[in-house]
């Protein structure tokens, strides 16, 4: 027994050894700043926060730029000891990050990460290389202009529905979360938009066949559910209802897409048709290159992703958008007078409007500076580097960046860095007004690899937030327990958020009042 003891503890010694020589020599290989245990920018991060064990707090989101101002520098290093010696360099600047994201051949797509996204097969967001070229190729196209005509007129359509069929004559609708009301509003406007199938708030559905899913339940289930696709297994599903629907949404899902790509690939009449899957069909059937076309497969694969990316986000950044302009109603009757303004008689915006609507827009940037849908974008370096900064002091910082290493591009705290945005805290839409720091503003990224649907989710945005302000003005419920807490107890617990796939608003309380 003894002897068992005696070569454990030299083999934990010589382990422990080993890590620490691994670690002290990341150290010194690289710049200033952070130094754990658990690697801060990994699932560690998610854990109670223990100070040199991961970092101390959940950094990335509840200090957002402040612990690069204690720095006085806006590169920091984060090398951590387990489970291998591990440096991450993250970026708050915004020249750095410009370098990084136009260097794709040194500083990759670590595309390891995105393995979860997979289950359907290689997609655009999935991928490096000249297999993203492939898929960007195919995909690049289908987000056209016509498709941003189809994206507004289909929101215009969904809010339209709501109005009259769900709210009717309400004086006032309560929400106790306001996801409840976005999540689905996206889901339909993605729905049309992106498939090509229009869904209605009072839809019924009588299956033809037993067991199946309404298309509707099936991309909510799919949305909603994307964690537990990812995290439990098939086999283990099946003891959990929730668990057991999702995987089976999963299934639909497949079943409604292969259905879809044959009746319009067989169609006698080829209708015109702008969303985002026909015109995936129709840019991989027009490809001359055999090598560049996607299988049914991929098409799936990627009109998934286009799901996943334009639902939650854009619900989120509208939740975010209506809590905001509800804690200031200043800021709420400004934007509401610009609508006006643009639409004096109260009809429907039409895509025409959109330049006079840019108050709008700024509401919607502001919303996305302050709460971006991703705090990072990763990336890593393929070879041995270095990125240049300034100090506070105002004299050149240079950071070794070795091969290996990850580069965080921490959007969070790029929007909340006072060298680009004055005030960063203060929720100021008018700074999207005239000239303003477009280097430091990356809600979609940035690059060639920037969100191919961004316009989309813009386009949406604006109807949106100008129909709902036309209509109605948003207060914040009134709750009792809370009667006493001031304003910024207030703001702090209305906008309080989790990070999840996406920054995610946990409870939004919004009381929509209408005008008139």
């Amino acid at each position: 027994m003894n002897t068992v003891v005696i070569v454990a503890f030299v083999l934990g010694t010589f382990w422990i050894v080993q890590k620490g020589i691994a670690f002290r020599k990341a150290v010194q290989a690289t710049h200033p700043g952070l130094r754990s245990l658990l690697n801060v920018w990994g699932i560690a991060g998610l854990l109670p926060p223990i100070r040199s064990v991961n970092g101390g707090e959940r950094w990335q989101w509840h200090r957002k730029y402040d612990i690069y101002g204690d720095a006085g520098v806006d590169i920091l290093s984060y090398v951590s000891a387990l489970p291998n010696a591990y440096t991450n360099v993250a970026l708050a600047d915004a020249a750095a990050i410009k370098e990084v994201i136009g260097s794709r051949q040194r500083f990759p797509k670590p595309v390891e990460l995105y393995t979860g996204l997979l289950f359907f097969g290689g997609n655009i967001v999935a991928s490096e290389g000249d297999l993203w070229k492939k898929y960007r190729k195919v995909c690049g196209p289908s987000f056209s202009e016509p498709n941003n005509r189809l994206v507004w007129a289909e929101t215009v359509s969904v809010m339209n529905d709501l109005f009259e069929n769900v709210w009717g004559g309400k004086k006032e609708v309560v929400f106790d979360h306001a996801l409840e009301v976005f999540m689905p509003i996206a889901l339909f406007v993605v729905g049309a938009a992106a498939f090509g199938r229009r869904m209605t708030w009072n839809e019924k559905f009588v299956p033809s066949a037993p067991g199946q899913l309404s298309f509707k339940d099936t991309l909510h289930h799919v949305s909603e559910g994307f964690f537990v696709k990812i995290f439990i297994p098939k086999w283990a599903a099946r003891f959990n209802k929730r668990y057991s629907q999702v995987h089976f949404a999963y299934d639909e899902l497949q079943r409604y897409m292969h259905e879809m790509i044959d009746a319009r690939r067989s169609a006698e009449k080829k209708e015109e048709r702008h969303d985002l899957l026909s015109s995936l069909l129709d840019a991989n059937d027009a490809d001359e290159d055999g090598n560049s076309k996607l299988t049914d497969q991929e098409l799936l694969a990627n009109i998934f992703i286009f799901l996943l990316a334009g639902h939650e986000t854009t619900a989120h950044t509208l939740c975010f958008a209506m809590a905001l302009l509800a804690l200031y109603p200043d800021e709420q009757s400004r934007v509401y007078e610009a609508i006006t303004k643009a639409i004096p008689d109260g009809r429907d915006p039409t895509i025409q409007d959109l330049p006079n609507l840019s108050y709008v827009e700024a509401v919607m940037n502001e919303t996305l500076r302050m709460h971006p849908p991703a705090i990072n974008v990763p990336k890593v370096a393929a070879e041995d580097t270095i990125l240049s900064t300034t100090n506070s002091a105002g004299e050149t910082v240079v950071v070794p960046v070795p091969a290996g290493s990850g580069v965080n591009l921490h959007i969070i705290a790029l929007h909340h860095n006072p060298k680009y945005w004055e005030d960063p805290h203060k929720f100021d839409p008018s700074r999207f007004l005239g000239d303003w720091p477009r280097d430091a503003f990356m809600p979609f990224s940035g690059g060639v690899r920037s969100c191919l649907g961004r316009r989309f989710s813009e386009l949406e945005t604006v109807v949106v937030l100008t129909m709902l302000l036309q209509k109605y003005k948003i207060t914040i419920k009134e709750e009792p327990e809370f009667a006493g807490e001031t304003f910024e107890q207030r703001k702090a617990r209305v906008l309080k958020a989790k990070v999840a796939m996406t920054i995610t608003p946990l409870r939004v309380p919004l009381v929509f009042t209408r005008r008139g």
